[in-house]
């Protein structure tokens, strides 16, 4: 048997909220998928997708919003500066930085943001 990682997906309370958000990051998402309730965004091979969480409850029996933090989405940037200047846009439009950029001891530079829906969002140069 061979097995692939095919999907990653987020659901999302606010589709054009959560898209504003990644487009700042640096992810290339159609203008037009504001309004959808799916959206898919190849990333070299594999689909980052966001999901309504109201589709998501049609789906899942016995729904319950997720508590605490069990999953990391980390997003390579090209430089440290990159990382650096996406950090600070993203906080400068108000969204919550949860860690400050930094130099960490295994010689990355890293930072973390929350999303819109609170998720948290791993920079790494």
């Amino acid at each position: 048997m061979t097995v692939k990682l095919k999907r990653v997906a987020i659901y999302v309370e606010e589709m054009k909220r959560a898209l504003d958000f990644y487009r700042v990051l640096g992810l290339a998402i159609p203008d037009g998928a504001d309004e959808a309730h799916h959206v898919d965004v190849e990333q070299e091979g594999i689909v980052f997708a966001f999901d309504m969480v109201e589709s998501v409850k049609s789906v899942f029996e016995g729904w319950e919003d997720p508590v605490g933090y069990r999953t990391e989405l980390a997003f390579q940037f090209s430089s440290n500066e990159a990382l650096d200047d996406v950090y600070r846009q993203l906080t400068t439009l108000g969204y919550d930085g949860f860690l400050e950029p930094r130099d960490t001891p295994w010689g990355e530079r890293y930072a973390i943001i929350k999303d819109p829906d609170n998720n948290l969002i791993s920079l790494v140069a």
